[in-house]
Formats: structure tokens, sequence, C-alpha cells
């Protein structure tokens, strides 16, 4: 009689242990799929975060793009504006070349012709074009500083615009940096996950 008890009590005891195992292995496979379902709210979060920074990199390429067009246009009008420049001295040169010249013609005018008021007169009507031309010439020379100044100020401001960028960019490069600690310590907490 005592066999007998022991019989069924060993059936119960196996019965109650299966059905342990069963819920302990379910409840394993529900902790691997929540895992799993973690993983893959983690890398969906991650693919976003990566397309946001491809679009904001883009974005950022773009303007400096276009900033570099802009200094590639500023460049030019700074060649088109020195050209100019030689261009105006060039014309100085040679009114200064003329200036020479009626000098020395006056001197021989003079020279020659001493008593004649008339010549005289003709020469001060040379000298006052020519005094004329000067201040045109110098005119011409004030214009010409004040486009170089505006030159200056224009690639100031391109150089400033640049180090904004180039900090908002770091910035970036942080950003992304923090954004990928996450991903980096569910690496280290899961090592086995591929």
């Amino acid at each position: 009689m005592a066999q007998e008890t022991q019989g069924p009590k060993a059936s119960t005891d196996e019965m109650v242990l299966q059905q342990q195992y069963l819920r302990a292995l379910s409840s394993f496979e529900g902790t691997i799929l929540g895992q799993i379902d973690i993983k893959n709210k983690l890398g969906n979060r991650l693919n976003y975060s990566i397309r946001a920074g491809l679009i904001i990199l883009s974005a950022l390429a773009v303007s400096i793009l276009v900033l570099l067009l802009t200094l590639s246009a500023q460049i030019t009008r700074i060649s088109d504006v020195v050209a100019e420049m030689n261009i105006h001295f060039t014309a100085i040169s040679t009114k200064m070349d003329r200036v020479r010249h009626h000098m020395i013609s006056m001197e021989r005018r003079v020279g020659v012709l001493g008593p004649m008021e008339s010549d005289i007169t003709q020469i001060d009507g040379e000298m006052r074009r020519i005094g004329a031309d000067l201040d045109g010439m110098q005119n011409n020379v004030r214009g010409v500083s004040q486009h170089v100044g505006a030159v200056r100020t224009t690639i100031t401001n391109i150089a400033l615009s640049i180090d904004r960028m180039n900090l908002e960019v770091q910035a970036m490069s942080g950003d992304m940096h923090r954004m990928g600690t996450p991903a980096r310590s569910m690496n280290k907490m899961f090592p086995f996950l591929p």
C-alpha cells in the first residue's frame, strides 16, 4: 500500500515539474521576444536618427555649396575691381605723363614767349584743365578705395558665416555621438546579439 501511494505522487510531481518547465519556457520566450522587440525599436530609432542626420548634413552641404558659389562670385567681383583699378592706375599714369609733357611745353612757351599775355592766359586754362583732370583722378581713386572696402567687408562677413557653420557642424557631430550612446549601451548589455 505504501508503494501504491508513492506511484501516483511521483507522476503528479512530474506533471507539476513539466508545467513549471513549460511556464519557465514561455516566460523565457516572452523575455527573448521582448528583447527582440526592444532591439527592433532601437534599430528603427537609430535608422530615423541617421536619416535625420543625413538630411541635416545634406542641407549643410547645400548651404556650404551656396556659400562657396557666393564666395566665388565675390572673388570674380574682386578681380573685376582689381582690373578696373589697374585700368584707372594706367589712366592716371598716362595723364601724369601728359601733365609732365604739358609742364615741359609750358616751360618752353614761357621761356620763348614770356612777354605775351595771351599765351599765359592759355597756359592758365590748360593748368585749370589739368587741375580738373587731377581732381577727377582723385575722385576715381576714392571710388576704387570704397569698392575695395566693400569687398573686404563682404569677405569678412563670408568668413564669419563659415565660422558659424563650422561650429554648427561640430555641434551636430556631438549630437550624433550622443544619439549613438543608447545603441552602444545596448551592444554592451547584449553582446551576443548581432
